[in-house]
């Protein structure tokens, strides 16, 4: 399985505090705890030639896994393209954080992809409302955040495929922080936590629901479907017989 870790890798470079916080980036962060699983790890960023995506390197990709917030703009609308054509060809994509207002994500919804948020230093419990899936594999009923931002209803996203994380803020709120879509032949799974300013991806158990997508949406040999004008089964058949 070959994953990329993508980041626009801007709040790294501008802000003492998530520096120090991701001393080699978010992006190298996440790849380092998914190394550790003996999975094939690139990482890509924006300001790379092409974003880091090459058609190569998309081409090779069986999951990618993207953390965007404060320059969705400044990406490719024909980088967005290929990477849409690859998730229906098949690519799996894991959507962290403030990647819900990607430009890829909202392509893929159709919406607008908009909430309600408040950076305050909340406390976050997210609760696993479908123990039966395996992205919640050896996670108990929730996990606890003792700070992260905060993300609120209403989501405009459409209905998940699957809700696998309800999450509630001491604020009040209460946010759809775990869902599942495909759309084509691409598994996606959206997943909240990861505000760059808090340490959320060295937490055990949020890794651990990552590395758990990852093997969720990495689709292993799925048939591909042919499209076009069809002969009648019939015909198809007779000839088999005949062979």
């Amino acid at each position: 399985m070959n994953v990329v870790v993508w980041n626009e890798n801007r709040h790294e470079k501008s802000n003492p505090m998530v520096a120090e916080i991701y001393p080699n980036g978010i992006h190298g962060a996440i790849a380092e705890f998914l190394e550790e699983d003996q999975i094939h790890v690139k990482t890509a960023t924006l300001d790379e030639e092409d974003h880091g995506l090459t058609d190569e390197l998309l081409n090779e990709t069986d999951v990618l896994i993207w953390w965007g917030h404060k320059a969705h703009d400044e990406v490719k609308d024909d980088i967005v393209e290929k990477v849409h054509k690859r998730v229906l060809e098949g690519m799996g994509l894991i959507a962290l954080h403030s990647a819900h207002f990607s430009k890829i994500f909202k392509k893929l919804m159709g919406t607008t992809c908009d909430l309600k948020w408040r950076e305050a230093d909340e406390t976050e419990r997210l609760w696993v409302v479908d123990p039966s899936h395996p992205i919640t594999e050896g996670i108990g009923e929730y996990i606890e955040l003792e700070k992260e931002e905060m993300y609120g209803e209403h989501f405009d996203i459409p209905a998940p495929d699957q809700l696998i994380f309800m999450s509630w803020f001491e604020g009040g709120e209460v946010f759809r922080s775990g869902s599942t879509y495909q759309r084509g032949k691409g598994k996606i799974f959206y997943f909240r936590p990861g505000h760059e300013t808090y340490p959320t991806y060295y937490n055990k158990e949020i890794q651990r629901v990552i590395k758990n997508g990852v093997k969720w949406v990495n689709n292993v040999n799925t048939p591909a479907p042919v499209y076009g004008n069809a002969k009648p089964l019939e015909e198809i058949t007779k000839k088999q017989v005949k062979q």
